[in-house]
């Protein structure tokens, strides 16, 4: 079966300082994958989502989702490609004085008339499986306080309310857990789990701690300075493997 996802040959290069974000990339994820990226801060992990969906333009490569090249993909093309990848941030990215209802109604925007969603007119069927989406990610009751009136963990929840929103072939999360404490962190993995194994959703997360990609990923890609340095099983990576990933004087965290 063909991938769902293939990254082909991707370099980012930031002209602002010159940096190399992503050094010549290739990698393919597999329909129904839960794809954990591992690695330090600035080794490409935020980069490389966001060429995927193009949020950033990659300097050379592909992207080729479902049979069709993103980098090639003229706006309208895009804004239809992107309709299908949901993406949850690491700082929630919500409007803050929206309400809570109003933000998970902004991922129908992609399928929604666009004049009526423009002054936030959403049909009832929206409203109704926003509300669905909500009660799934168990905060039904905040539906109409302002986003910024929730905590971090509901906050994200709301996120994920957004992205299920988009019923995405693809999810990609950024960072989701790394402002959060790790009772909160499992509870909003395993929603975004559920959107793997329940919805068939394919799924890449980026993860700060080891224990986090061993539990919930099916395969694992760290990243080094713009370079894959493993890729492999979450059984696969030993205390060798981590201190090449991490450096020789990183202690393995684990997030039970």
């Amino acid at each position: 079966m063909e991938p769902l996802l293939r990254v082909e040959n991707l370099t980012k290069v930031y002209e602002r300082g010159d940096v190399l974000a992503l050094d010549n990339i290739s990698f393919t994820v597999k329909r129904g994958e839960f794809l954990v990226l591992i690695g330090l801060s600035g080794s490409g992990k935020s980069t490389l989502l966001r060429c995927i969906n193009r949020l950033v333009e990659p300097t050379a490569g592909r992207v080729i989702f479902d049979g069709i090249n993103v980098t090639a993909a003229k706006p309208q093309e895009l804004r239809q490609l992107r309709s299908r990848m949901a993406m949850i941030f690491q700082h929630f990215n919500l409007v803050k004085r929206s309400m809570v209802l109003t933000n998970v109604l902004s991922g129908r925007l992609g399928y929604a008339n666009p004049w009526l969603s423009a002054v936030k007119k959403f049909s009832s069927t929206d409203i109704d499986l926003a509300m669905a989406n909500l009660k799934r990610v168990g905060i039904p009751e905040q539906a109409y306080k302002r986003a910024d009136e929730l905590s971090g963990g509901q906050q994200q929840r709301v996120g994920i309310a957004r992205a299920l929103m988009q019923t995405p072939d693809l999810l990609m999360a950024d960072e989701p857990v790394s402002a959060l404490d790790p009772a909160t962190s499992h509870s909003v993995m395993q929603y975004t789990e559920q959107m793997n194994q329940q919805d068939g959703v394919t799924v890449i997360a980026s993860l700060h701690f080891l224990g986090l990609a061993r539990r919930y990923g099916t395969r694992i890609l760290a990243l080094k300075d713009g370079k894959i340095v493993f890729e492999g099983t979450p059984e696969e990576i030993d205390q060798a493997k981590f201190r090449e990933i991490y450096g020789e004087e990183a202690e393995e965290v684990e997030v039970r």
